[in-house]
């Protein structure tokens, strides 16, 4: 812990209690931390306050700290701006930071005959010509893809003429994606006006391209030219089929940038895209060191993003944040007209956040060897819920027992949406005998609470050592209500809920101290909570099965005299089945500790001479 926090928390309650941006600074004088506040004196002193309500991240930059300095501001206003400015200039350790690594992008058109089309990053030719650069690799590669379909350019990787006639068209030529350059029927003529084509629909506007292929198409068929009339209706058909797949949920024509948020774990991706007049013109993903809970994220980031970007007309963001106001009125200042910062509730606006946010956790997912769906499933069951963070790593338990006899219970975890089996756990019920499922789930949850306690590293990422972020029990309210109960006991918040079946056996709900939680409605929580039901449920009743039938072959082996349970277990652990225990000499039977050689003689009679 920092040793100067009363110094420091002694300097801030004497701030005054007016906008400005504070400064923090480590042992060398550095600046790792800059912020904004529209009460210094309030916002200051919550860092040097109860550091158990801080997030990692924040404690890590408090025990940095040495010393902080502010300067006061007229207006909120004057503090966001003069905070981006700030952080701008010094990159502290602890703020979030872009890099504007984004590299510029060409589309090439190698030397003819038979030129070819191609996005690159570089100009790698001399004898190519060059188109660019633009800022946006994305908004390149997708419209020469589309050039190069439209106007049915070949994208192999043969030589014209010299490949002429060798070997048969590819699949593309089948599919119509290509007009079959190689079979050698294609006259040079013709190809050169499908690549001027292809060239213009990439420089110019799509609308007077169609008007120019149309124009050419009419004509054609004046002149009784079917076949090259046909030739422009097929490409301005492919023109407006691509449109019609682009994401274009608005008719509106302006230009706009959609912001959404992904996080799991400690990492965090937001995804950006950028649309002019109605058409994706770009796509930019940002993983983030930053911490995913500080509230300011979205305003830092959208701040810091338009100094390296134009500003658009309008700005769609995933969630509303404090100073939307305040940098909505930053940005019309940069872009020197209106801009609206907005968070979509309904309609064309929600459809793109959600295609934005679909983005976002695709590149987390990417980023992590998973899937967009697992990390999302997570998010989506911490709102449901109403849980403080994302449950990353959830236990559930379930008792199973035969008319109360071999009581147990099974302990799984769900690792980011999968099971980790590694740190599943079994229990046998030892403080009482019959059916009192509450009673066994009471301890159980105390013996695992315990290991906790024993354990020497309470940041280890599995195991007894690793507090779960969410606790599901196989049963309803009674079993919710037996577990809070050791909760409270062990001073541990850590959100419990119920998993209820139905009639059939089948998960129907979960419940908590405030009812039931219908979750049938979000078919991917459903499906998560099914599986980790069914699971718990397996796994406790293997078990228990495995141990009912040990008890009933310790059983038989105490019929014999002088057998009881420590020696019928020390056998059966030796021999591991009955079968091999018929099957032994004395000799092998006194091999076993506690089994001398009359009690071996007995054994061996019981079975093989059926005494």
């Amino acid at each position: 812990m920092n040793e100067k926090i009363k110094y420091l928390r002694s300097k801030a309650m004497k701030l005054p209690k007016t906008p400005g941006v504070y400064i923090m600074k480590n042992r060398q004088g550095k600046i790792i931390y800059i912020g904004k506040a529209k009460a210094l004196k309030n916002r200051v002193s919550q860092y040097f306050g109860s550091q158990n309500k801080h997030t990692v991240k924040v404690r890590k930059m408090v025990d940095n700290v040495n010393d902080f300095d502010y300067i006061l501001t007229d207006s909120e206003f004057e503090a966001l701006v003069l905070e981006a400015s700030l952080i701008k200039q010094n990159q502290p350790k602890y703020n979030i930071l872009l890099k504007d690594d984004k590299g510029y992008s060409y589309i090439k058109i190698s030397p003819p005959p038979y030129s070819r089309i191609s996005a690159v990053l570089q100009k790698d030719d001399e004898t190519a010509e060059y188109i660019g650069p633009f800022t946006s690799s994305y908004s390149v590669k997708q419209s020469v893809d589309e050039a190069n379909k439209i106007f049915r350019l070949p994208q192999c990787n043969k030589v014209f003429p010299r490949d002429f006639k060798k070997g048969r068209p590819c699949l593309n030529y089948h599919i119509s994606r290509c007009m079959g350059v190689c079979t050698g029927k294609i006259p040079q003529r013709e190809y050169d006006e499908a690549l001027k084509e292809a060239l213009d629909f990439l420089s110019g506007d799509i609308t007077k391209t169609i008007a120019s292929l149309k124009l050419k198409m009419n004509e054609c068929a004046e002149n009784l030219d079917f076949e090259n009339a046909g030739k422009y209706r097929d490409r301005i058909r492919a023109i407006e089929n691509m449109q019609s797949r682009q994401k274009v949920v608005t008719d509106s024509g302006e230009s706009k940038d959609v912001f959404a948020v992904a996080s799991n774990e400690n990492d965090l991706c937001i995804a950006v895209l950028r649309y002019d007049k109605g058409r994706l013109c770009d796509s930019e993903q940002f993983f983030l060191d930053g911490d995913k809970t500080e509230e300011s994220i979205r305003s830092n980031f959208l701040m810091q993003y338009y100094s390296m970007r134009t500003v658009p007309q309008k700005i769609l963001v995933d969630e509303a944040f404090e100073d939307i106001e305040l940098v909505e009125r930053h940005l019309a200042d940069i872009r020197g007209k209106k801009c609206t910062v907005a968070v979509p509730q309904r309609g064309d606006g929600l459809k793109l956040v959600n295609m934005c946010r679909e983005n976002a956790y695709e590149k987390l997912a990417q980023k992590k060897g998973r899937q967009g769906a697992e990390i999302r499933v997570l998010e989506e069951l911490k709102d449901i819920l109403g849980l403080p963070k994302t449950p990353e790593y959830i236990e559930s338990y379930d008792i199973s027992h035969t008319g109360g006899a071999d009581n147990v219970a099974g302990m799984v975890v769900f690792k980011n949406g999968r099971p980790l089996k590694r740190a599943y756990r079994t229990f046998a019920v030892k403080s009482f005998a019959g059916q009192d499922d509450y009673g066994s789930m009471r301890e159980v949850l105390t013996r695992r609470f315990n290991e906790y306690l024993k354990c020497d590293d309470k940041t280890a990422e599995e195991g007894f050592g690793r507090l779960p972020d969410l606790i599901l029990l196989d049963g309803g309210k009674g079993q919710v209500s037996a577990v809070k109960e050791v909760l409270e006991k062990f001073e541990l918040d850590i959100p419990l809920f119920g998993m209820v079946k139905d009639s059939k056996h089948k998960t129907r709900a979960i419940t908590g101290d405030g009812g039931e939680i219908a979750i049938n409605s979000n078919r991917s929580v459903f499906t998560l909570v099914s599986e980790i039901q069914e699971e718990v449920h397996r796994f406790s009743v293997a078990y228990h099965h495995k141990k009912h039938t040990k008890s009933g072959l310790e059983l038989s082996l105490t019929k014999i005299d002088g057998i009881g349970e420590a020696k019928a277990k020390a056998l059966l652990k030796h021999f591991k089945t009955v079968k091999a225990i018929r099957c032994a000499t004395v000799d092998e039977l006194s091999e076993v500790s506690g089994i001398n050689k009359n009690l071996a003689e007995k054994i061996y009679d019981f079975y093989n001479k059926g005494e």
